[in-house]
């Protein structure tokens, strides 16, 4: 009676949720979009939505449900059946429950169904019972193209201070159970006293307490006061309901299984939930149950299946379901409902790995069913029960997945348990675990912390929670907890506390050179160096960098083959620490250095410092580009490219103390292909330049479906970069898609962090823009995706015109063309250059000048009165084009070779362009036949370091 599929209570309350979702549904925005509608079992997220549904199918909407599981999506609408065809709806509604259960790749499958490819307006709603699954979730549904939001569902009222809620609720429920046991006045049935505890700002609590009072009024009983008591009194209930089924038989009701094997039946379908017949037949089979067909059959009798052809459905709702599982489990004091004998094998049984070692799909939900009903609060025997299937094999919880995890590491396990876990994580990360892996280490590590003052062992804990934050996308806590392993290890080597173990995971002898007290916070400091990067504070990460080098540089002249893939880590990030502070100059050398070092040990040791030299040349091949260095830039970059995929199948070198920090995965590819990307393009090969960068977008597309928080951002920057190029090659309708994806993310990340995202959400609108324009596209979307990036960035303009008064302008431009577009006036093209490909590289050679057309002219064929304009029309714009390298390239104005004694107009008169069409404008050729040093300008002959003056000896 309580399950929400039933309705038998009518719904009340919720008003200004159902206004939210009204408003959701009947909105001017995108055609797809989504909401997660996440809160606490027992909330009333099934009852809402259900209500949400009806609400909808009245206003002409077609409603259609999905189960997970073997099966298709259910009509949900008024006349049911299985038509899901729109026909004349206003629009779709899709009603997804228990979204946070399903595997993200099952949901992307979802999201590409045809049924929403249509013209319709398409709703889809997502209930969970968390927010941990919606950013993978809505990472796919951003893929899908849809608009995203969440709605957290809130308990009802407020204790002490909106009583009135719960009370309406209350009597609403009792009044339509009431009405079910024939009782006329419901009134004299009284709520308990103390619906202001917490545990009632559960909707589900109330109804409970509501059926329960009916029920115990009905039969002339005292109602239970607490939970815990009214789910035994509601169990018992069932256990009646059996009983009376199995008792009928002997007057012809097809019905065959006593209560005892029932109830059995019912705790395992509480643990595995809906399988298929032949499923559960061998799992009840498995059980040592006799008969196994005739008890599907029954269960099937006592709780239809959800789903067509499924048997074994649970419980509902899941949080009774859970309370169930308690109850049956040996050690509460609940005296009302008895213990079975059999409950903690059949959970032990459910829980571990097949004969063949594979791990059933159910012992997921078994996992956290059981971890949920051992939360704080709950049930703290069940905690028992879990250690003992934990310790019988831990890896299982480790198969059942990242939300498994989460749910243990919130139970009441001792730390030997959550120990014995975490031994089975693998040690390098693994995308799809690395959520779930960092809130589990965390608990662990808060705990084992309070065990231990040995600032070594204080350090080493510190240091591998921020290596699981890292991997989990969360920088900035792993930052906080990095530079707290730095203290730690500092500390220890400043009182000279032996490291041994506990500083390399138990794999290095106090002897062990790797494991001294330097050679330690050495290594915790280039772990502090990534994060720094991720979090975007590159000062602290030059800082910890140039730190960690001094101290390998020592200890490399003392021991050179253990210490010298640590000294070439540290100079690779020392010089990604100068560039990111606008100096590629100065990176070059510490980074050139580290590529030889890297170089040398990958001919001596292959298989192990691929990833070193990667990321040594992918920076090589950035700083090349920094400085103009168009050719050097490319060959570094194929180079790094080749060790990353080296890297990837080698795997980081075991056993060695930075084993962690040469971790390598997809994500690397994908930033060494999207900077291929830019400099194939910069070099005019651009059908490479598209594959590179697609191949690059849909790498990082797969790690943001399953770790949005670490690779979001990245999706955008490459998508977007896609979409301008595919703009600029015409291919306007794969450039929109990438473009409405771009504004989706980063709508989301300005949202949450407007500080840090808001101006990439102005840029992504503005390119979304365009994009619309040259697709022929929606022209008032086109106008309100302009008007939206002008108004952010005006108000980020005002605040600081110097970082954004370029991009305020080019914003207010494509206002303008969107406003000409929608007044039907011709709208001129963005230029069919980029910036990378011309003033960029172009200024940087002698040879020829790119128009805005994008047509090629060779100098020495130009004419000279051409050169003049050409040289007149650079020259206007000195002072801006000097602000677009140092802006573009991301480099300080001394790393272009501007001098103290230079302004914008001396130096652009260095230019070789500039110097080249100077000769042309006065009929000379484009080259000199001779340098300044007087040797010939020819093929061979290297000129970079000669001047005017300069004297050879």
């Amino acid at each position: 009676m309580l399950n929400a599929r039933y309705r038998l209570v009518d719904f009340t309350g919720r008003e200004q949720e159902r206004a939210e979702l009204a408003a959701w549904r009947d909105g001017a925005g995108p055609r797809l979009s989504a909401t997660w509608l996440h809160g606490p079992g027992g909330h009333g997220k099934s009852r809402l939505a259900d209500e949400f549904a009806a609400e909808s199918a009245a206003a002409g909407w077609k409603v259609i449900t999905a189960t997970h599981g073997p099966g298709a999506v259910l009509d949900a609408g008024p006349e049911g059946g299985a038509d899901l065809r729109p026909g004349g709806s206003r629009g779709l509604l899709l009603v997804v429950d228990y979204a946070d259960r399903w595997p993200v790749s099952h949901l992307t499958w979802l999201f590409s169904n045809r049924l929403f490819a249509g013209t319709l307006p398409t709703r889809l709603l997502l209930l969970a019972r968390s927010a941990t699954a919606w950013p993978a979730v809505r990472s796919a549904l951003e893929d899908a193209m849809a608009e995203t939001r969440d709605q957290e569902l809130r308990p009802l009222g407020t204790a002490g201070k909106d009583p009135q809620a719960r009370s309406a609720m209350f009597a609403a429920a009792r009044d339509c159970f009431a009405a079910r046991y024939g009782v006329s006045d419901p009134a004299v049935i009284t709520p308990p006293n103390d619906l202001q505890r917490a545990e009632f700002g559960l909707v589900l609590a109330l109804h409970m307490a509501a059926l329960v009072a009916v029920d115990a009024y009905v039969r002339g009983e005292q109602a239970p006061r607490d939970l815990a008591g009214l789910s035994a009194y509601l169990l018992n209930r069932e256990r009646l309901h059996w009983t009376r089924l199995w008792e009928n038989r002997r007057e012809g009701l097809d019905f065959a299984t006593p209560p005892s094997h029932m109830e059995h039946v019912v705790f395992t379908a509480a643990l595995t939930g809906a399988v298929s017949p032949g499923d559960g037949s061998a799992l009840l089979s498995a059980l040592g149950l006799e008969r196994p067909q005739r008890l599907l059959t029954d269960h099937g009798t006592c709780y239809p299946a959800a789903e067509p052809g499924a048997v074994l459905e649970p419980l509902y709702p899941d949080r009774l379901a859970e309370d169930f599982l308690a109850l049956s489990l040996d050690g509460h004091r609940v005296t009302s409902y008895r213990p079975q004998h059999w409950a903690a094998p059949t959970a032990r049984m459910l829980s571990a790995r097949r004969p063949d070692g594979t791990v059933p799909p159910s012992v997921a939900r078994g996992l956290t069913f059981l971890a949920a009903a051992a939360a704080p609060g709950r049930w703290p025997h069940v905690a028992g029960h879990l250690e003992q299937i934990l310790r019988q094999d831990p890896s299982v919880a480790v198969a059942a997945g990242s939300a498994a995890l989460t749910a243990l590491a919130e139970a009441a396990l001792p730390t030997s348990v959550l120990a014995s876990v975490e031994a089975c994580f693998p040690e390098f990360g693994q995308l799809d675990l690395d959520a779930g892996i960092a809130t589990f280490t965390t608990r662990l590590v808060a705990e084992r912390l309070t065990d231990t003052a040995d600032p070594a062992e204080r350090g080493c804990l510190h240091q591998s929670l921020g290596f699981r934050l890292g991997r989990a996308g969360r920088a900035r806590e792993a930052l906080v907890a990095d530079e707290e392993a730095v203290r730690c290890f500092r500390e220890a080597a400043t009182a000279g506390v032996s490291l041994q173990e506990a500083t390399a995971a138990g794999t290095h002898s106090p002897q062990d050179p790797s494991s001294s007290p330097s050679a330690v916070l050495a290594a915790a400091l280039l772990h502090l160096t990534q994060h720094a990067f991720d979090a975007d504070a590159s000062d602290r990460a030059l800082h910890a960098a140039e730190e960690a080098a001094a101290l390998f540089r020592d200890l490399a002249a003392a021991n050179p083959a253990v210490h010298e893939p640590g000294l070439a880590l540290a100079l690779a990030q020392v010089g990604r620490g100068l560039a990111a502070e606008g100096y590629p100059d100065r990176a070059m050398a510490p980074t050139e250095r580290a590529a030889g070092i890297f170089w040398r040990l990958t001919t001596t040791h292959p298989g192990q410092y691929e990833a070193g030299l990667a990321l040594a040349l992918n920076n090589l091949g950035s700083f090349s580009w920094q400085l103009r260095r168009l050719p050097d830039a490319v060959v570094a970059q194929a180079r790094a490219i080749e060790f990353v995929r080296r890297g990837l199948a080698d795997g980081p070198p075991a056993g060695s103390l930075l084993a962690r920090a040469f971790v390598l995965d997809e994500s690397a590819l994908a930033q060494c292909l999207g900077n291929m990307s830019l400099l194939l393009w910069a070099s005019r090969r651009r059908d490479e330049a598209v594959a590179a960068l697609e191949e690059a977008v849909a790498t990082a597309r797969r790690l943001a479906a399953v770790a949005p928080v670490g690779h979001e951002l990245v999706l955008a920057d490459l998508a977007s970069r896609l979409a301008t190029y595919l703009g600029r090659l015409q291919r306007w309708r794969e450039a929109l898609s990438l473009a409405d994806e771009t504004v989706g993310i980063t709508a989301r990340l300005a949202a949450a962090d407007p500080v840090r995202y808001e101006s990439d959400h102005a840029e992504a609108l503005r390119r979304s823009a365009w994009a619309r324009l040259g697709a022929d596209g929606d022209l008032i979307a086109a106008r309100e995706d302009a008007d939206a990036s002008v108004a952010i960035y005006r108000r980020l303009a005002a605040e600081d015109p110097a970082t954004y008064g370029r991009a305020l302008e080019a914003a207010v431009e494509t206002q303008e063309a969107a406003q000409s577009a929608s007044s039907g006036r011709p709208v001129a093209p963005e230029t069919s250059w980029t910036s990378e490909e011309h003033w960029m590289n172009l200024l940087n050679q002698d040879e020829v000048w790119q128009d805005i057309h994008d047509r090629r002219h060779r100098l020495d064929e130009m004419e000279p009165s051409y050169c003049g304009n050409v040289l007149r029309f650079i020259r206007k714009q000195t002072d801006q084009l000097v602000e677009l390298l140092t802006d573009g390239l991301d480099v300080t104005p001394e790393a272009l070779g501007l001098t103290d004694r230079d302004d914008a107009a001396s130096w652009l008169n260095r230019q070789p362009l500039i110097v080249a069409l100077t000769r042309r404008a006065r009929g000379e050729p484009a080259r000199p036949e001779h340098c300044h040093c007087g040797y010939p300008v020819a093929e061979g002959w290297c000129h970079d370091h000669c001047y005017p003056g300069i004297i050879v000896d």
